[in-house]
């Protein structure tokens, strides 16, 4: 890892190194107001990776393992529909899905009738997704696509706005594609989490959240809440996903193991099912908003609404 100190200044991007991995720094950018790598990849670099290679040779068991856990991802699914229900009136109810992935979300909001739509670049996801029967396109959202898609009352980016070059134009993209009062829910990676630096800054790991090209920028509570901000939002909810570099600290290494790793995502899933069929999803719930006000948590769950 670079000096903390060290600044690096690319284009008109300028921050601390705060990681390096894989040829590249990442930098806590002062323009952009949250962290991302430096130098950038072309768009044509990640339209290839993530148009044929993504699921083959990064996420080779990604769906096979989404299928094995669907019980667990429909309450997740449930849970976040019910979330955006809360804010919208009764008859809105289109959605788009960007980076839709194998549709089980999509395939959810339409058994609770939704009216769905998803966009997704990955052929394999593509071909999987319609073979439940949803309405897919396949490619990119951006200037080119997004008009033909048309408007919606809901867009949901889960795991997206991490690989995307330029989150503030892509945001405003977002905005104009939006009705009225219409919401987004974003979910990144929380990462430089209090949790990750511990474990970074006194047990000696490496920063494997850092993962570029695939990972472009690293956000956190306060960054994502800024920039949706600054693009025309106003944040309505916010919440983690389950604190899983907490395992780590009780001395299950899983890192680089992928079946310490399943085994730990197990113990979760049981956790979290346990409290949904027990009637108790509200404590899930207040633990998940309490978590995100300490700033830990896996991953950041932001709802906010066009202004």
């Amino acid at each position: 890892m670079q000096e903390p100190s060290q600044i690096k200044k690319w284009q008109e991007h300028e921050g601390v190194v705060v990681a390096s991995a894989n040829g590249f720094d990442v930098i806590d950018c002062g323009s952009c107001g949250f962290k991302h790598i430096v130098a950038l990849p072309s768009i044509e670099e990640l339209e290839q990776i993530y148009r044929h290679d993504y699921y083959s040779r990064e996420k080779p068991l990604y769906i096979e393992r989404y299928r094995e856990d669907i019980d667990w991802w429909n309450t997740v699914y449930v849970q976040r529909y019910e979330r955006l229900e809360r804010y919208l009136s009764e008859g809105r109810r289109r959605l788009l899905d960007i980076g839709s992935g194998p549709g089980f979300f999509l395939l959810k909001g339409k058994q609770r009738g939704w009216q769905v739509k998803g966009i997704e670049p990955s052929s394999q996801a593509v071909e999987f997704s319609r073979g439940l029967q949803l309405d897919i396109e396949c490619g990119l959202f951006s200037t080119q696509t997004a008009p033909e898609l048309g408007c919606f009352d809901a867009i949901n980016m889960s795991l997206v706005l991490e690989h995307i070059l330029d989150p503030a134009a892509f945001l405003a993209l977002i905005h104009a594609s939006l009705n009225d009062n219409g919401l987004i829910c974003i979910v990144v990676p929380n990462d430089f989490n209090p949790f990750q630096c511990v474990l970074r800054d006194h047990l000696g790991f490496d920063p494997w959240w850092v993962a570029p090209p695939h990972h472009i920028n690293y956000f956190d509570f306060i960054s994502l809440a800024g920039l949706v901000e600054r693009c025309g939002f106003q944040v309505l909810h916010k919440e983690s996903t389950f604190p899983i570099d907490m395992f780590l600290l009780m001395g299950d290494q899983y890192v680089g193991s992928d079946e310490i790793g399943r085994a730990c995502h197990k113990k979760r899933m049981n956790f979290e099912l346990a409290l949904t069929r027990g009637g108790r999803s509200d404590v899930l719930e207040y633990l998940q908003a309490d978590f995100a006000r300490q700033g830990i948590g896996r991953e950041v769950v932001l709802y906010a609404k066009k202004i």
